[in-house]
């Protein structure tokens, strides 16, 4: 009876921060600059989520500072699965031509 309750309060606790997924991805822009000079690669984010999922906060982390600005836009604008708290998650933004 005890591994039941268990079960049962592990499948209804809030989502840790490390599995906070992103339910809505928006894709990002493509700077046109960087289109031109075939500039590809990954963007590094670090997203602060509240617990509803809503993304209060986004910065790079790491990747080339052309395509940064874009990815970050883009990532203000995802949603994330609901969570316990604010949440410190980090994605990555791809961008290959």
């Amino acid at each position: 009876m005890v591994f039941a309750l268990t079960v049962l309060t592990t499948s209804v606790a809030p989502l840790r921060a490390e599995e906070r997924a992103s339910i809505v991805r928006v894709p990002p822009a493509y700077p046109e600059m960087a289109k031109r000079m075939h500039i590809t690669g990954t963007v590094k984010v670090v997203v602060t989520v509240d617990a509803a999922g809503s993304v209060l906060r986004a910065e790079s982390d790491s990747g080339n500072k052309m395509l940064a600005p874009a990815a970050i836009d883009a990532v203000k604008h995802w949603k994330f699965a609901p969570g316990d708290g604010n949440a410190t998650v980090v994605v990555q933004v791809n961008f290959g031509l």
